[in-house]
């Protein structure tokens, strides 16, 4: 799950003097401890712009941000720019560092600065297939998104939800869930100033061009790389890109000639599988969902999920109905 809507850059001086008025250390003395109120009017508009950019509850970042970094004063958080408490993975191939934690030494995600780590949280969230559930929920729905965290194993605190709900209350972070659809403008009462909505999806390649596989923020999804489209894009657009034919691009997406990808939908640039990721057997369908909606959001091919469920594009489905995410339905 990658959405970059907005073009709002942020210069390099201000992202160090962001990340300085959080996690700096002074020489000869001992790190000052934040307090949590401080570490949400630095961190608030960028949680926002998380939301705006991928769909996650602006509440639940922040406050996952403040619980797993306690508020900025954590080891990982001072040492490691890790705010969210994200290990390595096998897929990592950045810096890390190691920290007891549920097992001695384990490997911890390093970052250049807060702000790559709230990002990359936002990309940890939208690339794993176990969260992709959440994504169905409301994005004002905080407390379904606070047990769904739980429920996909982000935490093993048992009370990792209710602490998570404790936090969005006591501050009122879901009002920061508000502006959703209106992001101008967040300033709390009685808050420092937050920077103006800014977008870091965009980055240059050498020589001042552009690798649209970093201006896009192209990830796996099902193992074929894919984003989220941008207002405005064609896929004759998107194919020039990243130089693959017309004709590939609308079969990698299963749409006919002169579709237009809707803004925020998934886009494939590679080859779709056959069955969707090991965990997702079974996908209910929804009001407005159609079978093409659901085989792009999970990355499997069309004419397979048909196939797999023994159904022709002339069925019509409704909702409520189940569908086949990986295995061939019996016959009837």
């Amino acid at each position: 799950m990658i959405h970059c809507m907005h073009s709002y850059r942020l210069k390099l001086f201000f992202l160090t003097g962001l990340v300085i008025s959080i996690v700096s250390l002074s020489f000869g003395n001992p790190p000052q401890k934040t307090t949590r109120q401080e570490y949400i009017d630095v961190f608030a508009k960028i949680a926002i712009q998380e939301m705006i950019d991928y769909h996650i509850p602006a509440s639940i970042t922040m406050a996952q941000a403040c619980l797993e970094s306690s508020d900025g004063n954590s080891t990982l958080a001072r040492n490691a720019n890790n705010h969210f408490g994200i290990k390595c993975k096998s897929n990592w191939t950045g810096p890390t560092i190691s920290q007891d934690d549920d097992a001695p030494g384990e490997c911890f995600r390093k970052y250049r600065n807060a702000i790559e780590s709230y990002r990359d949280h936002s990309e940890f969230l939208t690339g794993g297939m176990r969260y992709q559930f959440l994504f169905d929920y409301n994005i004002k729905d905080y407390k379904k998104w606070a047990y769904g965290l739980k429920r996909a194993g982000y935490a093993t605190d048992p009370q990792y939800p209710e602490r998570l709900l404790k936090i969005i209350e006591d501050f009122q972070l879901y009002k920061l869930d508000d502006y959703y659809n209106n992001p101008s403008g967040y300033s709390e009462k009685g808050s420092k100033s937050v920077p103006n909505i800014i977008s870091f999806g965009h980055r240059s390649g050498k020589s001042g061009s552009s690798d649209p596989y970093l201006v896009r923020n192209v990830q796996k999804r099902n193992g074929a790389n894919a984003f989220f489209a941008k207002k405005g894009d064609t896929y004759e657009q998107i194919a020039e890109e990243f130089s693959i034919s017309v004709s590939r691009i609308y079969r990698y997406n299963d749409v006919p000639p002169g579709e237009i990808p809707e803004e925020g939908s998934v886009v494939y640039i590679q080859r779709k599988r056959g069955r969707a990721p090991v965990g997702n057997e079974i996908h209910t369908m929804k009001v407005g969902e159609s079978m093409w909606t659901v085989a792009q959001w999970y990355g499997v091919r069309l004419n397979a999920l048909y196939r797999k469920n023994r159904l022709t594009r002339a069925d019509i489905l409704v909702p409520g109905q189940q569908i086949s995410l990986r295995y061939r339905v019996s016959s009837k």
